[in-house]
């Protein structure tokens, strides 16, 4: 699943980033599910909608059972290399989402900064496996500031390669708890107290100086998610293109001009906001809810999203994320098949860790791509080039009423069913 970014917004404090910190990364081996036979899918197959559907119906049921409440939606989009399914399962009384709904798909931003990345990289404009202290190539200038205020930990060790693999050792504040601040992540601690907060990449850095924060051990030598990570990495994209135009530009101004935006391969109804008023989700949209314990029921509308730049803070539809996904992991994109296949398989093996690659987790069964959780949305987003399908899965709820144990239900189940759909179109499966 993702391994996450969160926040909470309510009168009720609720460190929700670092409870959520502790799962991690979710390897589908971690489910301890067995694969079934393959049967091939028909490739016209007049009845799939309608066995997709019981079975996504199916699984939003056994959850509701699980969590003793309602499940307003499961929702789940296939396309094969024939036909595109698309099934919503509601609760009564709910509206179904359409695959032109919009959601925001948190830690599936990570993707598209890897795809970033590695587009300067086939263009020539930065060198992946450079440390990123090392000068932008053209320019008098390092990938990240030498000025105090970026004297990270191993800064001089650290390189753009290992921060795509969270193996850098980059302390994450989004997540993890910072020392003073009552047990608390730095984004959580802030956020939580102040809901107008703008967030700046120097700021979530300003913990790993102030305190000297690192996992223990040496760059390149273990394994850790981390958003700070990745928001170093927005910076890194951000001075590279600045360099290149010369004039300011963003992370968002980079991913649009090239990766999404009308100019691009594939043009594709993503937003990265950033800006303090960016803060709604255009129509039609799904509003997202967290339950608490006592039956409370959070919901979701305007959300800041400067603390997530370039590893949380993206929306679209899962139409979007589809063809986003398909046309990437299929070298039909900005990517080369070649600069893909590193995507994919560029991966610092640990005890902790053999699916992460560059911005690309591997799902058993169901392909390469991403997962995310943020503001009450689970979505995931992923394609199978063995049998060339593509999912797209979205729950817009978290569960707490019985704390950590049925959030990772919800999460599993969204899992589950991705993996039904699939199975009721007749591909291999996990059960």
């Amino acid at each position: 699943m993702r391994p996450f970014s969160t926040w909470c917004c309510s009168g009720d404090h609720v460190p929700l980033s670092r409870r959520l910190s502790r799962l991690g990364l979710l390897t589908l081996t971690a489910l301890t599910l067995a694969c079934q036979d393959h049967q091939e899918p028909a490739l016209q197959d007049p009845n799939g909608q309608l066995r997709m559907q019981a079975a996504v119906d199916s699984v939003r049921r056994v959850l509701e059972d699980s969590l003793q409440g309602v499940v307003p939606s499961m929702n789940v989009l296939i396309q094969t290399p024939t036909q595109t399914y698309f099934v919503s399962s509601v609760a009564p009384g709910v509206q179904p989402l359409t695959p032109n709904t919009f959601f925001r798909f948190a830690s599936n931003s990570k993707n598209f900064t890897s795809a970033a990345i590695l587009t300067m990289y086939q263009d020539g404009w930065l060198d992946y496996k450079a440390h990123i202290t090392d000068l932008i190539p053209g320019t008098d200038k390092p990938y990240v500031p030498a000025s105090a205020d970026w004297a990270i930990p191993n800064k001089d060790q650290i390189t753009i390669e290992q921060l795509l693999q969270h193996s850098a050792g980059v302390y994450d504040t989004d997540n993890d708890e910072i020392p003073g601040l009552n047990g608390e992540s730095y984004v959580n601690y802030v956020q939580s107290r102040d809901s107008s907060h703008h967030f700046t990449t120097e700021e979530l850095i300003r913990p790993l100086i102030d305190n000297q924060l690192q996992y223990p051990y040496a760059p390149g030598a273990g394994y850790h998610y981390s958003n700070t990570g990745y928001a170093i990495l927005s910076r890194i994209i951000e001075r590279v293109y600045s360099a290149r135009s010369g004039s300011a530009k963003t992370y968002a101004d980079y991913v649009e001009t090239r990766i999404t935006g009308p100019s691009a391969p594939v043009p594709v109804p993503v937003s990265f906001p950033y800006l303090p008023n960016d803060v709604r989700l255009p129509a039609p949209n799904v509003a997202s809810i967290i339950r608490q314990p006592g039956g409370l029921l959070e919901g979701f509308g305007a959300v800041k999203m400067s603390a997530h730049v370039g590893e949380g803070n993206g929306y679209s539809t899962m139409a979007g994320l589809n063809t986003y996904i398909r046309s990437m992991m299929r070298g039909e994109n900005v990517l080369k098949p070649q600069t893909v296949q590193l995507m994919q398989t560029t991966i610092r093996v640990t005890p902790t860790n053999d699916n992460y690659g560059l911005g690309c987790i591997r799902f058993t069964n169901l392909g390469y791509g991403h997962n995310g959780a943020i503001a009450g949305y689970l979505s995931l987003m992923a394609y199978d080039p063995a049998t060339d399908t593509s999912v797209v899965a979205v729950l817009p709820l978290w569960d707490y009423t019985k704390g950590f144990d049925t959030f990772l239900t919800c999460f599993l189940h969204m899992y589950y069913a991705s993996y039904a759909a699939k199975g009721a179109l007749g591909y291999p499966i996990l059960k």
